[in-house]
């Protein structure tokens, strides 16, 4: 599959997965108009508020349009643009005010064709598929942990309700009996998309992280999906590279000024 299938491929999923959220919250706003996506979830966390281009129909001002919505309704939020795809945008970037936070941190948008097998699950690891109220916590507190996140932020975010989701799975890893680490797959068409990826400090360097990823991507496999898609923070990087996914798309960040301090992590 060319790199810009796959490009393609996870860019509508990272849409979607945004999308979930933001259509959850009290006030939230999912918008797909004039080749843009707008999708704001009232968070303070930025990656949760963004401004995406959808496709070639998007002209300067349906983008304008979208930031313009963002500041009106106070949001702390980012405008995402492909290197390459999106590059025609980038000087109304200046036009409008907003900054990069820091150029050197673009996020990786990361493919895996075929899916295959990963590495092997830790034998002391329990990876759980979430689908009680329980099991939802233990993944809140934990992503809470391993992301350096309040957790009554992270609580704020994730709704129950996204257990009922279609092609939806949230995962948890015990040792012991005590929850280290999580995952989430989200499927659109035949891609998995692989998203909260987290450990528990005390737990990491231990093969948990990628096993979490490999059981989100080998149940998308199970469900009919081809590709398995994901964003890479400095941290995951590496873990996702030996799994054998590849950057497809490069995501450039720009934020308003007063929101300039470098983004919390995407992914791992």
């Amino acid at each position: 599959m060319h790199d810009a299938e796959l490009a393609a491929r996870e860019h509508d999923n990272f849409i979607a997965a945004i999308g979930q959220i933001a259509a959850l919250r009290p006030g939230g706003i999912v918008r797909h108009e004039g080749g843009v996506a707008l999708l704001a979830s009232g968070v303070e966390i930025r990656l949760f508020n963004q401004v995406l281009v959808e496709d070639a129909s998007a002209a300067p001002g349906d983008v304008a349009e979208a930031v313009a919505t963002m500041r009106a309704g106070s949001f702390r939020y980012l405008v995402h643009l492909r290197d390459g795809a999106d590059d025609r945008f980038v000087p109304l970037m200046a036009e409008l005010g907003l900054v990069e936070p820091d150029p050197d941190d673009a996020m990786p948008g990361m493919a895996l064709e075929p899916i295959t097998d990963g590495a092997p699950t830790p034998p002391e690891l329990d990876v759980r598929h979430v689908d009680e109220a329980a099991g939802f916590d233990d993944h809140i507190r934990t992503a809470a942990l391993g992301f350096g996140f309040d957790e009554g932020l992270v609580r704020s975010f994730l709704d129950p309700r996204l257990l009922d989701e279609p092609g939806v799975r949230y995962y948890v890893g015990y040792v012991d009996g005590e929850p280290v680490a999580t995952g989430v797959g989200i499927a659109t068409g035949r891609t998995i998309g692989v998203y909260n990826i987290a450990t528990v400090e005390s737990a990491r360097r231990r093969g948990y992280g990628a096993a979490m990823t490999v059981r989100a991507a080998l149940d998308g496999r199970a469900a009919g999906c081809d590709v398995a898609v994901l964003q890479a923070s400095a941290m995951g990087l590496p873990v996702y590279e030996r799994l054998g996914y590849r950057m497809v798309v490069r995501y450039r960040a720009f934020a308003d000024p007063e929101s300039v301090p470098a983004p919390p992590a995407h992914s791992a």
